[in-house]
């Protein structure tokens, strides 16, 4: 008994530190991925910028009509729309070119070259298409408002940044995939460093001669799981980058099935752990202790009610409670709920973690029904 409430405090003491650690994240986040007010475009119409953007497209009947209308609502002035169909296997090619008249230009995808993926080599026959001074990419999840192209145009002259992306809100209704969504953003921010700066790939504009004349588009990225980070740190090396939380004056915002984001941390996981068993093993056992509280207060029922259950309830709150004013953030309704929902939110990602893993020893990961390599 002596040596188990051993190994106890040694786990109150590792999960005090835990989370003393991600407040001070939240902390920096909250201070310096904001928009303080909102943002008014600089000088006339005729100096402002113009903007294309740009919509990879793959199996996207479902969702591809409500993006498309938001983008045709957006007030910006100077505005070109480039959507490209990656040889989709359902109709949403001839739902792109029902949008002609409002202006959207429809792209056909080509056959994938070799040492490409998929997604990549969309955003470059994208990048090809593009006229604009800043090329805005996003996913066919990603719903935009009438004045978020205007707001980040504007946010992105008065920063003098090269590159600007945004972690989008849940402006839906609650829902299931809201409650048991992954904590894909929420690392992003735990994990923001300069050699490795948070990232968004729903949303994220870019000088697009500055993309074109320093990487030669994504040919440098061809086979990366996510060029866009690798491209955001190097501009963060000259401070050309910025990344900000979606607020509901920005209006950049997105709706995706529970699946959808299962399969993107399947996919996304194990490289951004670098592809290393090891820190697959270390990130499994770090968020099972995040969990441990939920645990120690459950184990009440059998060894009976002590000081450690109180002790396991207060980290309970504690961290549901972190958890609760990220996702205020980040979501526009029933935040405190998800909050409570911390202890399942870890343990589907430790889950995650390891199918990411297993999946890709298994050479089985697939985005839009395409092989995806393992990380080098």
């Amino acid at each position: 008994m002596k040596m188990l409430q051993v190994l106890l405090y040694v786990l109150y003491a590792v999960l005090l530190g835990m989370f003393l650690l991600a407040a001070v994240r939240l902390r920096y986040a909250y201070t310096h991925f904001k928009m303080k007010a909102l943002m008014t475009s600089v000088g006339s119409k005729d100096s402002l910028p113009s903007v294309t953007v740009c919509i990879p497209a793959r199996n996207e009947t479902h969702a591809m009509t409500d993006s498309l209308e938001r983008v045709i609502a957006s007030t910006y002035p100077k505005l070109e729309i480039i959507v490209l169909d990656d040889l989709s296997g359902d109709d949403t090619s001839a739902l792109i070119k029902a949008f002609a008249h409002e202006g959207i230009r429809f792209v056909e995808g080509s056959k994938l070259p070799e040492g490409w993926l998929g997604k990549n080599h969309a955003l470059q026959a994208l990048l090809k298409q593009a006229s604009g001074t800043y090329v805005l990419f996003m996913d066919v999840d990603t719903r935009l408002s009438p004045e978020s192209i205007e707001q980040l145009v504007a946010y992105t002259l008065q920063e003098d940044a090269l590159m600007v992306s945004v972690l989008p809100r849940r402006e839906d209704t609650p829902r299931a995939s809201a409650f048991f969504s992954p904590l894909r953003y929420f690392w992003e921010i735990m994990f923001h460093r300069r050699d490795f700066p948070a990232t968004a790939s729903g949303a994220w504009m870019i000088h697009r001669q500055t993309l074109l004349d320093k990487w030669q588009g994504f040919t440098q990225f061809k086979d990366a799981i996510q060029p866009e980070s690798r491209i955001s740190a190097d501009l963060m090396a000259s401070n050309k980058y910025r990344f900000l939380i979606g607020t509901e004056l920005l209006g950049i915002s997105y709706e995706k099935k529970w699946s959808s984001q299962v399969g993107t941390s399947i996919r996304l996981l194990f490289p951004l752990l670098g592809g290393k068993i090891v820190n697959m093993v270390i990130a499994g056992l770090d968020l099972l202790i995040a969990s441990a509280p939920l645990f120690v207060i459950l184990s009440g029922v059998f060894a009976g009610w002590g000081i450690n259950q109180l002790i396991g309830g207060i980290f309970y709150l504690l961290f549901t409670s972190l958890y609760a004013l990220y996702l205020r953030k980040v979501w526009k309704s029933a935040w405190l709920i998800g909050g409570f929902l911390w202890p399942y939110a870890v343990i589907q990602e430790a889950v995650l973690v390891i199918m990411s893993a297993v999946r890709y020893a298994q050479k089985a990961v697939t985005w839009k029904g395409r092989l995806v390599k393992a990380p080098k």
